[in-house]
């Protein structure tokens, strides 16, 4: 049997849509809000783009989901939270953004979000604890820690274009 196709889509602002289609052709998308709720969405048999059932989950309803799903889950996106109310994540930068080229500090996501921007990951490795002058490209993936309301706005940021 085939691995399932799944694609995943930043949404700017908004957080990333995960898109499943099964062996069977079916097509389910899953939309992680940056607030931590979720949208999970199945789409008809019959016309693959259009949906039949949407159901809007809050983050630990999403959670318990996933617990009953896959026992010890893993999200690739979400790297931890803590009871302070910080969160780590990942914000990939498309090959279009107004950042490619220009220098960390020029993004001023400090001043403006409160958002550390802990690491970098390039294909030619990790960046830890890039300094102001370093220069961003299109594809890089940013490892920001902050609080949620925060790493939204650096999102948003991050996705200009």
């Amino acid at each position: 049997m085939p691995a399932p196709r799944m694609s995943s889509t930043p949404l700017p602002g908004i957080g990333v849509q995960y898109d499943l289609t099964t062996r069977e052709h079916r097509h389910i998308s899953v939309v992680a809000h940056r607030d931590g709720h979720r949208t999970v969405n199945v789409y008809r048999a019959d016309d693959p783009d259009a949906c039949a059932h949407s159901v809007r989950l809050t983050g630990a309803e999403a959670a318990s989901l996933v617990d009953a799903l896959v026992p010890a889950h893993h999200s690739p996106n979400v790297l931890h939270t803590t009871d302070l109310g910080l969160v780590a994540e990942r914000i990939e930068l498309s090959a279009h953004s107004h950042w490619n080229g220009r220098l960390l500090g020029d993004t001023r996501m400090r001043t403006e979000t409160g958002v550390s921007i802990v690491a970098v990951l390039r294909r030619s490795g990790a960046i830890p604890s890039p300094t102001p002058d370093f220069r961003l490209a299109g594809g890089d993936t940013l490892i920001v820690i902050g609080t949620r309301e925060g790493v939204a706005a650096a999102a948003v940021i991050l996705g200009r274009e």
